[in-house]
């Protein structure tokens, strides 16, 4: 059985610091799950740019995402770097466990994420910016892979959808890649993408099904089963410039892993917040933006609508996640020794 209680940074919000404890110096404590807030920035400013196209309002709230975005890039980016000049140790630590480590590749997909949000209005900026994502992101799936192939003590119970995200972040690639001319790279993304995605579904089922459930404060990293058919569709569809059978059944597969994760919302309802919840907010950015790519790429209103629909649901989603994150900060609940 995992330890829930040695999770860094996942400690559900309701719980209070008895006296005595020892809370350390918060930077100490900060947790890389920080950079997934950041993919749920970008990836809002990206499905309100998806959805400019067929609601133009849309576009300036883009924006506006998108500098919101930026400045909470340079803070958490900067927090964490302090971190790791100050307390080496504590980041160490964190590559070493077996559940935070799949969260290290948040920070290249970050770039990733905000280099395509970038391309648009700032094409110039966007392409180095993508570069040192692309880059970070081939680094960091090598060496969080070869960190799972040559650890002998992970358990079954240490597997979550989380380690979908080193999988997840080579798919994003071609997203801008292929617009700034990296097509071969873009193709050699995808294609380690998908192959450890279909490698870790088997093996996430298998946990699923088989063995104990997901401990409650990682419950959340459930909707991640969600991005990687998301984003893959939109990805192929950039690669091959339209929409085929192949991109037809991505787009199918994230649905179908949508009403899974549909059913299981009575159960997150009862769940303390923790800045785990911070995985619901990229997959249904990814799965908004997919719907609207696909409703018109083949003209489907009823697909439009389902993407309108998911952005809503996305913008409730990331406004309290803020709002409850911010809380969390202010009374000194995050950012705490494990």
């Amino acid at each position: 059985m995992i330890d829930e209680r040695n999770l860094g940074g996942m400690e559900p919000m309701a719980e209070t610091t008895s006296a005595g404890t020892d809370t350390g110096n918060r930077l100490e404590h900060l947790p890389v799950t920080f950079f997934a807030i950041l993919m749920g920035l970008f990836g809002l400013t990206l499905a309100l740019h998806s959805a400019a196209g067929s609601y133009p309002s849309a576009g300036p709230l883009s924006l506006g995402m998108l500098w919101i975005g930026l400045a909470a890039f340079v803070l958490i980016a900067a927090l964490y770097i302090l971190k790791a000049i100050r307390h080496p140790g504590a980041v160490a630590a964190e590559w070493h466990h077996p559940v935070k480590l799949a969260f290290f590749p948040t920070i290249s997909i970050s770039l990733l994420l905000m280099a395509t949000a970038l391309a648009g209005p700032y094409p110039a900026i966007a392409e180095p910016i993508w570069i040192a994502g692309m880059a970070g992101q081939g680094v960091l799936t090598i060496a969080v892979i070869t960190g799972w192939i040559s650890h002998r003590s992970f358990q079954v119970g240490h597997l979550t959808p989380a380690w979908f995200i080193p999988a997840v972040g080579n798919v994003i690639v071609p997203v801008a890649g292929v617009g700034l001319g990296w097509v071969e790279t873009s193709w050699l993304f995808f294609s380690a993408g998908m192959i450890f995605w279909v490698v870790l579904l088997t093996l996430v089922f298998n946990r699923l099904i088989f063995h104990d459930p997901i401990p409650g404060r990682l419950f959340p990293t459930m909707v991640i089963l969600i991005a990687p058919p998301a984003v893959a569709f939109v990805a192929y569809v950039r690669l091959t410039g339209g929409v085929d059978p192949a991109a037809k059944m991505l787009v199918n597969m994230a649905y179908v892993f949508a009403a899974l994760v549909l059913v299981q919302v009575p159960k997150l309802r009862t769940l303390p917040f923790a800045l785990s919840w911070w995985a619901l907010s990229f997959p249904l950015a990814a799965l908004s933006i997919a719907s609207f790519t696909y409703g018109r790429a083949i003209g489907s209103a009823l697909h439009e609508g389902i993407g309108l629909a998911v952005l809503l649901a996305l913008v409730v989603v990331v406004v309290g996640l803020a709002f409850r994150t911010l809380l969390g900060a202010v009374r000194g609940e995050i950012c705490r020794p494990d």
